[in-house]
């Protein structure tokens, strides 16, 4: 089937830079970092969690089993720990001080690759022994990730001198409040989102009866690579268009009954489906969510009501979504819709959860999460219900940024009927 005429009757977008943070906001960062930790007492901190590295480092890396570790001290420059098939990655970047093993499980000397089998070694205590070289033998260190059992016997018996706290909350409350940058970086990836939501639109308008939702997800994502790669000059050199996912799902029929299908979707799009259109655009590792529930005229009246309570609980989030509001009660106020209009048996979750580099982050609309908002976080905005039993459900989403003066939508792509009901 040919469809690479529809580009040519969509509107061009031009798509406007930044495409990823330059290294003076993550030595900016950093420093932020160093004075909170040094205020709360600790000479250093040992970062394991991959998202924390990025977030810091800029560094964007595979992780697998293989440990790797940033240790940021409070005075002095940050080093890496990590194993050598990352060595060409951290030759080349900003942060080159640390030291590195060949591979996991490892044996031999460090800093070198190893030919020769022996006995296994502990990572835990090369990391260790590097930090009391370093001047840390008997420091206050923060960690982001909780100790083992056995680490913290290992910790106690080489270096009992060494005072290893959870500094997480430091990192996580970093990451939650967005800088100017984040936003810009967000609301770029909205911007090409909203771009792709239409032309899947208009696959299905034009192709309905003979295109499936796995044809409109593949096309999607070919045609916005395509039109991302225009502006992103990606030429196969290290660290060049990190952090780009065109992350799109497109499901229809029954499978947009269940929150979380695990089905495959191969579904020919027929008239009187129900169509989940889904993108997490991610750019320069930053993303927000954009989906839009479609049907495929004509609706039937349960179908109908069951969307436009849907699409009322969404706006109702987005106008409370003001800095000193509770997670909580935002998320009461969302159910409240669902529960006076005669859906609750259609409520499957909890309304939105925060955005940050990894997707879903701390703090959620949730009725047991009690967090006040503040200004620069960012949310998701999906309050879904779902009719197993019928085989069709409706769920928007949209990226609220917090502000001083309440919650904003990022995207721009309309939740109204004429938008999201199909004529074919």
């Amino acid at each position: 089937m040919e469809m690479n005429h529809l580009s040519d009757i969509i509107d061009p977008i031009v798509l406007e830079p930044p495409f990823q943070l330059e290294e003076s906001w993550f030595k900016k960062t950093i420093g932020i970092l160093k004075s909170r930790i040094n205020n709360c007492g600790f000479e250093g901190i040992l970062l394991k969690n991959p998202w924390n590295i990025l977030y810091f480092s800029g560094l964007s890396c595979w992780t697998t089993e293989r440990p790797f570790w940033l240790f940021i001290p409070a005075k002095g420059e940050p080093s890496f720990y990590y194993p050598a098939l990352d060595k060409e990655l951290i030759d080349t970047w900003w942060i080159k001080d640390g030291a590195w093993y060949f591979d996991y499980p490892h044996c031999g000397p460090y800093n070198q690759t190893v030919f020769q089998s022996g006995e296994k070694q502990d990572l835990f205590v090369w990391l260790l022994e590097n930090l009391a070289e370093r001047g840390f033998s008997k420091a206050r260190i923060g960690i982001d990730t909780e100790f083992s059992g056995s680490e913290n016997l290992t910790a106690k018996k080489s270096f009992p001198e060494i005072k290893f706290e959870t500094a997480a909350d430091i990192c996580l409350q970093m990451r939650q409040i967005k800088s100017d940058e984040e936003i810009q970086l967000i609301s770029n990836a909205i911007y090409l989102q909203d771009h792709l939501l239409e032309y899947a639109r208009r696959l299905i308008i034009e192709f309905t009866s003979r295109i499936t939702d796995f044809a409109v997800q593949h096309e999607v994502k070919r045609y916005g690579t395509e039109l991302l790669m225009k502006y992103c000059k990606v030429d196969g050199s290290l660290h060049k268009g990190t952090g780009i996912d065109m992350a799109f799902t497109c499901r229809a029929g029954k499978t947009t009954a269940f929150p979380h299908p695990n089905q495959f979707y191969y579904h020919t799009i027929e008239r009187g489906d129900p169509i989940q259109l889904a993108g997490f655009i991610h750019i320069g590792g930053y993303v927000g969510e954009g989906y839009r529930a479609l049907h495929v005229n004509p609706i039937t009246a349960e179908q109908l009501k069951m969307w436009e309570v849907h699409t009322e609980m969404a706006n109702v989030q987005t106008s409370f979504m003001r800095p000193g509001v509770l997670c909580s009660e935002v998320c009461s106020k969302v159910l409240e819709v669902a529960e006076r209009n005669g859906m609750e048996k259609y409520v499957f979750h909890r309304p939105a959860h925060g955005i940050g580099m990894e997707g879903h982050q701390p703090p959620f609309i949730a009725l047991a999460d009690h967090t006040p908002l503040e200004e620069n976080m960012v949310f998701s905005n999906e309050p879904g219900l779902y009719d197993p039993a019928s085989g069709y459900g409706y769920n928007h989403s949209n990226t609220i940024l917090v502000t001083r003066n309440g919650g904003k939508q990022i995207n721009t792509t309309p939740m109204t009927k004429e938008w999201c009901f199909l004529n074919t």
